[in-house]
């Protein structure tokens, strides 16, 4: 059987877990064939397969490479997955990736339907080495191009967490020059290489956790997040509803006047462009700080069509 088939049935039984907790071998094997005469149509070089060996073995293997742990209830004689890999972003993530993979690559003769971004992010060749790395603890080298500066510099780091922002992504890392843990760009880097030097991750460091109220990649430079408070207009108000800003993003105040929210984040660069992308259509409430920075920007901007 191809890669593709096991993975493709790794991420059936995880679906079909995740809309119907606790069923049991017999449901998930009816599932399983079912979307496989589906996806067969779709693709007739497709081979999944299912048996209770199968799926025994699949359990270690979904464990292993995606990190959820699926478990049997006695109570409830059905499986079901760990409720908190269920709660987990990344695990919402991998079933949305599914479902468009097999939307992209298992439907004939739609390709004049499907209108993808001619920009594609660079740099992803390396996102398997980088991967590697990460999780056998091995430090890694590359070139690496700022926007703001003509000269290459070279980087040895200890790669911690690839995180992704607005379709770029970025290895979080220290770097030995000065210890310090940084974000650098996957696709501003060159001579990628895999050194044999090993690293031990930080006792009690938890990137996650680092980068929790960051509004993108850039570290925090204050010692506390801030609340904000913004107020959309009603329309602008259904998009953010929809796609909220942040994790921390609550809802005050929803009438036909405004969508008023608050964050709790640290006010960086990425911060502040993401609250100046929105135009008329947002006003920074809170902290004054923000809000009167946000002010003279967009005076800047107004200046710069002054004389048309």
């Amino acid at each position: 059987m191809s890669k593709r088939g096991y993975i493709t049935r790794y991420q059936l039984i995880l679906k079909k877990l995740k809309t119907k907790p606790y069923s049991t071998l017999a449901e998930l094997q009816g599932y399983v064939e079912r979307q496989y005469e589906y996806l067969k149509e779709q693709d007739d070089t497709l081979k999944i397969g299912f048996s209770k060996r199968t799926f025994q073995r699949d359990i270690r293997e979904i464990r292993t490479d995606f990190g959820i742990d699926i478990e049997y209830s006695r109570k409830e004689k059905g499986f079901f997955i760990s409720s908190s890999e269920m709660d987990s972003t990344n695990f919402e993530r991998r079933m949305e990736a599914f479902d468009t993979f097999n939307a992209l690559n298992l439907t004939k003769d739609l390709s004049s339907f499907i209108l993808l971004e001619k920009r594609r992010p660079k740099g992803t060749d390396n996102l398997y080495g980088i991967l590697h790395a990460i999780k056998n603890r091995y430090q890694i080298k590359f070139s690496y191009q700022k926007f703001w500066e003509e000269v290459e510099s070279q980087r040895k780091v200890e790669p911690y967490a690839i995180k992704e922002f607005k379709n770029r992504w970025y290895i979080m890392a220290k770097d030995t020059k000065d210890n310090k843990v940084k974000s650098f760009a996957i696709d501003r880097l060159a001579n990628f290489e895999i050194t044999n030097t090993l690293f031990e991750y930080p006792e009690n460091h938890q990137i996650e956790e680092t980068y929790k109220y960051c509004f993108g990649i850039i570290s925090p430079e204050s010692n506390t997040p801030e609340k904000i408070i913004l107020s959309f207009n009603p329309f602008q108000g259904k998009y953010i509803k929809s796609l909220p800003l942040h994790e921390t993003q609550e809802v005050i105040l929803d009438n036909k006047q405004e969508l008023r929210i608050s964050l709790k984040l640290y006010i960086t660069y990425d911060l502040v462009m993401e609250l100046m992308s929105y135009g008329n259509n947002v006003k920074v409430l809170e902290p004054k700080t923000l809000a009167k920075e946000i002010k003279l920007l967009h005076e800047k901007a107004f200046n710069q069509y002054e004389k048309l």
